[in-house]
């Protein structure tokens, strides 16, 4: 099993982990419990997943928050726990199932608070800020995480949805060890120079949408022809060539790919096995 390290903690997982959030973000599309239980314990048993990636906000609206993390606490109860490292996230909240950011201290503490019991935890591996919000100064958010982190709360601290000079004021009230951002070979935009940040400072980039979002995946050969040629030279799905290119893109990546589907999963993890040609990295670089 190939592996990545966790920003310079020692800790390192697989290469690929999973992203959780479709398993409860649309009650109408998301399986039932006992289908995700089920992914959820064939990829740590059978893939050998051991990062997940989950949010007290990964749910319907704000009468089920927690959802998620439920899921896998239950999926995950007794020895599979002390195989598989979960990372979730606070400082977003689903009033009538929007998105909105609340990064005050004093609901992050309640936010940490919540997924401690939600993942039957007494401490989190990887505590990230969802999201800045725009009316409390990013110290004040980030230093509540330090706080919880010398507490015991939480071992490492994560933020998501940073721009670079957010990062750099976060850096200064605690250790980060992870940036979490949009970014894949369809979706590049101006993060190329946060990866290299990143690779820099130690810590661990983990693009979200890594296959350029839930639904897309299939339509990714539409949106790049170079992908889709790629993706044909290698008789391999257009997503699992996508995750390929990150991963060889830079040692700092650590993709989480969301699905509902053990079967798309584990054809995800074929790009762990795929080495792309320097012609082929070249031709995909900048298609965005």
């Amino acid at each position: 099993m190939n592996t990545r390290h966790i920003g310079d903690t020692g800790i390192h997982v697989h290469e690929i982990g999973y992203g959780a959030m479709h398993l409860s973000i649309n009650p109408d599309r998301r399986p039932t419990e006992q289908e995700s239980i089920t992914l959820l314990q064939r990829m740590v048993d059978e893939l050998e997943i051991n990062f997940i990636d989950t949010a007290d906000a990964y749910c319907a609206d704000d009468t089920e928050t927690g959802h998620n993390e439920r899921l896998i606490a239950t999926a995950l109860d007794g020895e599979r726990r002390q195989r598989v490292l979960i990372a979730t996230k606070g400082g977003s909240i689903r009033p009538g199932g929007a998105w909105k950011r609340d990064g005050r201290p004093e609901h992050l503490r309640a936010a940490c608070e919540a997924s401690l019991r939600a993942l039957r935890t007494d401490r989190i591996d990887l505590y990230q800020l969802h999201a800045p919000d725009p009316t409390v100064p990013v110290e004040e958010s980030v230093g509540t995480l330090a706080d919880l982190q010398r507490e015991g709360k939480i071992i490492h601290i994560g933020v998501s949805n940073f721009n670079a000079d957010q990062l750099e004021r976060a850096m200064r009230e605690a250790k980060i060890v992870s940036l979490q951002n949009q970014f894949s070979v369809v979706n590049q935009r101006e993060d190329m120079a946060m990866l290299r940040f990143c690779e820099e400072h130690h810590i661990t980039y983990i693009p979200w949408n890594p296959v350029g979002g839930q639904g897309i995946a299939p339509k990714l050969g539409d949106q790049s022809s170079a992908l889709e040629q790629i993706a044909a030279a290698h008789s391999l799905p257009a997503h699992a060539v996508a995750l390929a290119w990150l991963l060889q893109l830079s040692p700092a990546m650590l993709p989480i790919p969301g699905t509902r589907k053990f079967e798309h999963l584990a054809e995800d993890l074929k790009a762990a096995d795929l080495t792309l040609s320097q012609d082929e990295m070249a031709s995909l670089n900048g298609t965005a």
